[in-house]
């Protein structure tokens, strides 16, 4: 199935990107969702992988933010199969883990990389570059 991309001119001027959040923790969801509600449609908050996975294939959302630490399927193993089903949502990881290897992963997925302690100053322009197709990990300096 080939993905319809969204340029600048077929893209209407009040259209706003949509996300399906994904993390075990309320409290984070809500964070999240306060975050980016003014700019984003969050279609979907799930609080496992594999309910993730269901609403990803149902709304194909244009990101998907999921946390790597999750009951059901890890966050890992929930990107691996939304690409592996052809969704073609942008992925972004909002994690604790501060691990080089977890990063390494993320990047072979095509996904992007934001620290929850970070949240509040990376995690939108994360979400506007991934649109735009580039991705974002944390610099070696916040790690």
């Amino acid at each position: 199935m080939q993905s319809k991309l969204r340029t600048e001119s077929s893209v209407p001027s009040n259209y706003r990107a949509t996300v399906v959040l994904a993390d075990d923790h309320p409290a984070i969801l809500n964070r999240v969702s306060s975050i980016l509600r003014e700019e984003f449609e969050i279609v979907s908050s799930v609080g496992d992988g594999k309910t993730l996975i269901e609403v990803t294939e149902l709304f194909r959302p244009d990101v998907v933010v999921l946390d790597i630490a999750m009951p059901e399927l890890n966050g890992i193993h929930a990107a691996r199969e939304i690409r592996r089903l052809g969704i073609p949502s942008r992925i972004i990881f909002l994690t604790v883990q501060e691990d080089a290897d977890y990063i390494q992963v993320a990047t072979e997925i095509g996904a992007s990389y934001v620290l929850k302690a970070r949240m509040h100053t990376d995690l939108l322009p994360a979400i506007r570059e991934a649109l735009d197709g580039r991705l974002i990990t944390p610099a070696a300096n916040h790690i």
